[in-house]
């Protein structure tokens, strides 16, 4: 069985074949998929299909960083207005990304730290999204001095960074990135304990290879699995086993 810790399937892209997409899921093997939330708007559908489906999906509620504009301190109030609405698994996704720019840099670090005190008052893991500012966000990860646990999710960055991630105690998203040629990352990767990684697809987003380019669905677990057993040197199940023990420690630690 595998898990994958990051996904959007709640987004209409995946309206017209859901169920064709949550059946093509379940016979790859996949026991559990946790659904981040983007803004206030988004909440409702990321509990349709948490109750759809509740046995399959667990919801995580947060404010994306690139969704972080001037308005931001009343999307964070209508947020945490839900966070004790049902059982959540997660804060997330919550970080930075300075891909698009810079203007709300500082708006975003304000969202962060926010949304860590949600975690902390929780007991909550958090999912780090932290596209072309990764040092920014392991610097403020540290400010946290150990408190904080989680997802480094989309992880892609250099093995130095890798290990100040894994001081801190959080773990690292791998996603379809892995399986593209030129990325790098496998070389990152073969340094690392495999204790230290999770599952993700980020659908519908960054499929794998041999999707590369369309649209992503957790179903494609399956050849990240592939790749990672070909880094590590290690059977596929050995790949499913460790990661699924890793992300259950994290989001249910009190039902392994």
């Amino acid at each position: 069985m595998i898990i994958d810790t990051h996904s959007h399937l709640y987004l209409d892209t995946f309206k017209e074949d859901l169920d064709q997409i949550i059946e093509r899921a379940r016979k790859k093997e996949v026991e559990s998929i946790y659904l981040p939330n983007i803004t206030s708007d988004s909440i409702d559908a990321v509990f349709a299909l948490c109750d759809k489906e509740p046995d399959l999906f667990y919801p995580m509620l947060g404010l994306h960083p690139v969704y972080v504009k001037d308005d931001y301190e009343e999307e964070l109030r209508k947020i945490e207005a839900r966070l004790d609405e049902r059982e959540i698994y997660a804060i997330g996704e919550i970080g930075s990304d300075l891909y698009r720019g810079r203007e709300y840099k500082k708006q975003q670090e304000k969202a962060f730290h926010h949304q860590c005190e949600w975690a902390l008052d929780r007991d909550l893991p958090i999912v780090i999204h932290s596209r072309d500012s990764i040092d920014w966000q392991i610097e403020m990860v540290q400010s946290y001095a150990g408190r904080l646990r989680g997802i480094f999710h989309c992880f892609t960055g250099n093995l130095t960074q890798a290990k100040k991630i894994i001081d801190e105690g959080f773990l690292l998203g791998v996603g379809g990135i892995v399986t593209f040629k030129n990325s790098g990352l496998s070389e990152t990767l073969k340094n690392i304990s495999l204790t230290s990684l999770v599952l993700e697809t980020d659908a519908p987003y960054l499929a794998p290879e041999p999707f590369r380019g369309r649209r992503n669905e957790s179903s494609y677990l399956s050849f990240i699995v592939m790749k990672l057993a070909e880094i590590f040197e290690v059977p596929e199940d050995e790949i499913a086993s460790v990661t699924t023990e890793n992300a259950k420690r994290l989001f249910q630690p009190n039902g392994l």
